[in-house]
Order: C-alpha cells, then sequence, then structure tokens
C-alpha cells in the first residue's frame, strides 16, 4: 500500500479529532442550561480517537497526532522515512478542521476570536492562570503517560481489541487534568490549527505545544522501553500466572 491513504486516513483523523474535540468546547461547553462542560469536552476529544481508532486504524494505525508518529518510531514502532509525511498529513487535518469549525462558530451573531476556538495556551490564556513552567510540566508529562498507554495497549502481549479503548479513555482522564491549566495539547497538530485561525497569542505561544508533547512523547516511549523489555521467564500472562518457560541464559 503507498502512503496515499495512510496520509489520507491520517488527515480526516485529525480533521475529526480537532473538529469534534474543540468544536465541543467552543460550541457546547457552555451552552446556556445544558453546556456539556469539562467532562464533556474530555469525553468528546478521547471519542473522536476512540471512533478514529475503529475506523483508519487498520489503514495509517491512527496516529493523528505528530508527538505520538515521532514517539513510536523512537520506540521502534513506526518507520522514520514516514514521520515527516504523517506530520504533514496530521497538521494539515488539524488546520481544516479548525477553519470548519470557525466557519460553523463565526454563524453566531455575538461569536468572537477573543476566547481562541479553543487554543492552547498558558500565563493569561491559560485557563486557570497557570504558568508556562506549570503548562510545560503538565504537557511533558501527560503526553508521555499517553505513549506509555498508547505503546503499552498495543503491544502483542496485551489483551486483543481493546487498544482504541483504552487510548480513547486515557485520552479522556488527561484531558480532565489537563484543561484547566493548558487547555490542553499533548498534540501539536491539535494545536496548530486554532492557533492558526484565532492568530496573534495563540501563534506566538504554539512553541511551547510542539516541544512539550514531542519531548514527552520521547521521554513515554524510551520509558516504556526500559520497562517493557522482559525475559521470557518473566512473560506475564494478562490475568494469568507466569507462563511456564524452560531455563533463561544470563
Amino acid at each position: 500500500m503507498t502512503l496515499a491513504r495512510p496520509l489520507t486516513a491520517e488527515l480526516i483523523g485529525t480533521f475529526w479529532l480537532v473538529f469534534g474535540g474543540c468544536g465541543s468546547a467552543v460550541l457546547a461547553a457552555a451552552f446556556p442550561g445544558v453546556g456539556i462542560g469539562l467532562l464533556g469536552v474530555s469525553f468528546a476529544f478521547g471519542l473522536t480517537v476512540l471512533t478514529m481508532a475503529y475506523a483508519i486504524g487498520h489503514i495509517s494505525g491512527c496516529h493523528l497526532n505528530p508527538a505520538v508518529s515521532i514517539g513510536l518510531a523512537v520506540g521502534g514502532r513506526f518507520r522514520w522515512p514516514e514521520v515527516l509525511p504523517y506530520v504533514v498529513a496530521q497538521v494539515a487535518g488539524g488546520i481544516l478542521g479548525a477553519f470548519v469549525l470557525y466557519l460553523i462558530a463565526s454563524g453566531r451573531p455575538d461569536f468572537s476570536l477573543e476566547g481562541g476556538l479553543a487554543a492552547n495556551g498558558y500565563g493569561a490564556h491559560s485557563p486557570g492562570g497557570y504558568s508556562l513552567v506549570a503548562g510545560l510540566v503538565a504537557e511533558v508529562v501527560l503526553t508521555m503517560m499517553f505513549l506509555l498507554i498508547i505503546l503499552g495497549s498495543t503491544d502483542d502481549r496485551a489483551p486483543r481489541g481493546f487498544a482504541p479503548i483504552a487510548i480513547g479513555l486515557g485520552l479522556t482522564l488527561i484531558h480532565l487534568i489537563g484543561i484547566p491549566v493548558t487547555n490542553l495539547s499533548v498534540n501539536p497538530a491539535r494545536s496548530t490549527g486554532p492557533a492558526i485561525v484565532t492568530g496573534g497569542w495563540a501563534l506566538a505561544q504554539l512553541w511551547m505545544f510542539w516541544v512539550a508533547p514531542i519531548a514527552g512523547a520521547v521521554l513515554g516511549a524510551l520509558v516504556y522501553g526500559s520497562v517493557a523489555q522482559i525475559r521470557p521467564a518473566d512473560r506475564v500472562e494478562p490475568g494469568l500466572r507466569p507462563a511456564p518457560v524452560g531455563p533463561v541464559q544470563p
């Protein structure tokens, strides 16, 4: 299979992540009387990944995130020559998702980009007023844990068929933690789309939402690689006792 189909799948999937996740924040989170709030937005982001994992996971792997593609390459799960094309497709999908969301949101008479179209930010542009350092630490740690979830749930030794659920719920939990700090990124493509539409401060702060998620993804891949390297005698089948094996050579 050529790269055209996986790249198209990544573009569509990242479009859905930004449109669905950011769209829930912009269109539905504070809707008078019935807004879905932080909990609903967190689940919306998790559901975009969960649904796309089943829809396109067999086509492209459903990365939807430059940091994930880089982390998987560092962890030996993805080919380095394909990282850049994937990143380009993901960023394009994120930008497309943000522009479509803007077209819909701007149809409201009192709409304003002052809120940033769910753009990520720190300091004065953090939902909770958190500092650059706090935002940086949160993005690195949460992306690291996201990569651990992805690598662990897709490991050959993990129960089959449940990875999308673990990854989707993992992203939901990560958003529940991180939205108050930075509006949560853990995904440079998710940050780039709204930042380009918003401009100004969102573009000025965008650098952090590339640096921190990529650093966290690399760290997550390295940590998982060090933890997952087990000897045959130490292998534990899920829910069972260690599988019986022969002697292990030192």
